[in-house]
């Protein structure tokens, strides 16, 4: 298998895991302690993606702000 192919199937992968992390992460805001949960998990998993050079920087720091700020609006509701 050629290294393009290889790497080609793993970048798939991962971008999934990321799909479905976020997927995780939307559904679990009606928890607030779930969904915090769910926030690291789906940072840690934007990290590594980032780390093995399957995302960029700048794109999963931009991904990881919108996450955190969908979790601030819900708790900021909740508290009212």
């Amino acid at each position: 298998m050629r290294n393009s192919a290889r790497k080609q199937v793993r970048n798939r992968v991962v971008r999934t895991q990321l799909k479905t992390a976020e997927k995780k992460f939307r559904a679990a805001l009606a928890t607030p302690t779930s969904s915090a949960d769910a926030l690291r998990a789906a940072i840690s998993m934007l990290d590594k993606a980032v780390k093995k050079g399957v995302i960029k920087r700048g794109t999963a720091d931009r991904k990881k702000s919108r996450l955190a700020l969908a979790l601030n609006r819900v708790t900021a509701e909740k508290k009212k």
